[in-house]
């Protein structure tokens, strides 16, 4: 089914989600059940399950030069989604990004998607590869996210990249797209950014996932302006918990998303590891009523593997 049908079918009702991490190169798909298992609970009607592009590394060789190697450390994005499916009947929703694909390995990929059944994509530009300054597309790929929702789009209308193609297969994908309540951190201004997302939306996203945010107020105020610049799909927001003092340092620095003070200043009043997580925690949990009471459509979880934290966080909201 697909993602906004499921928000439809809720009637009002919030739905609970969770995205996870493929395991490192060499890891067991079990490790995946492992975190997924006690999430069952909650009844999530769909996983995101992230992708990661290539990264390059230097090894040393005999000689003493050093060679630059490409490498995928967290393989395995569309099986584990097929994976979930299967095990627990639940929609997977896989990333699919530009960066490390030409536009036929996109195609072809989004074919192998469709041909299992999955029928949810979150459409996303992917990070810049480590120790380059700005993104840079495969060569013959995509520049921007919404190169790749025009092409899924296209695809949904059975209009593939070969001309030569006579009624070719519709695909049926939902297309997620992400949004930023502080704005990207590569554009100039919440304008602009808005501009860009009201594009892909006329491109044909079917709904927004956000970036994590700390402060349920700048969600609020980014769902009034994306309603001014009629953007009119549903905006799901994205939450993660604090779980270690360091993060109020990392997190802004990573995904350019602000602390409230209050929050920074509750974190630095704790002693230990545990009492500055049990701060994280609490605040999640309290921004995740919030939500909930406003009836947003969905309280979408960022868990890195932390399964403890959020059944605990899920038996408190639901």
């Amino acid at each position: 089914m697909k993602i906004t049908d499921y928000l439809k079918k809720a009637k009002n009702e919030t739905l609970i989600s969770f995205e996870i991490l493929p395991p490192l190169k060499g890891g067991r798909i079990q490790s995946i059940f492992d975190v997924l298992d006690p999430l069952m609970e909650f009844k999530p009607p769909f996983i995101d399950v992230t992708y990661h592009r290539e990264e390059y590394i230097y090894k040393q060789r005999p000689s003493g030069y050093y060679e630059k190697t490409f490498i995928r450390k967290r393989p395995g994005t569309v099986g584990i989604c097929a994976a979930i499916m299967n095990k627990y009947g639940v929609d997977a929703v896989p990333h699919l990004i530009c960066g490390g694909f030409t536009v036929e390995e996109t195609e072809n990929a989004l074919i192998d998607l469709s041909f299992l059944g999955i029928n949810n994509v979150l459409a996303l530009r992917g990070d810049a590869r480590k120790f380059e300054g700005r993104f840079i597309p495969e060569p013959g790929g995509h520049p921007y996210a919404i190169d790749l929702v025009k092409q899924m789009d296209n695809m949904n209308k059975g209009v593939y990249l070969d001309d030569n193609i006579d009624n070719g297969l519709a695909t049926d994908f939902c297309i997620g797209v992400a949004g930023y309540p502080e704005k990207h951190f590569e554009a100039p201004n919440m304008k602009s950014d808005m501009k860009f997302l009201k594009e892909k939306v006329d491109a044909g996203a079917d709904y927004i996932v956000t970036q994590m945010f700390f402060d349920n107020q700048k969600y609020f105020d980014f769902v009034d302006l994306c309603r001014e610049y009629d953007i009119n799909v549903p905006i799901i927001p994205g939450l993660k918990p604090i779980t270690r003092a360091s993060q109020i340092s990392t997190l802004p620095r990573i995904f350019f998303t602000n602390m409230p003070d209050d929050l920074v200043d509750a974190i630095l009043a704790t002693k230990t590891k545990e009492a500055a997580k049990e701060v994280g925690i609490e605040w999640c949990i309290a921004q995740s009523k919030e939500l909930k009471a406003a009836g947003v459509p969905c309280l979408h979880y960022y868990t890195m593997g932390d399964v403890k934290t959020f059944v605990r966080i899920g038996q408190a909201v639901f």
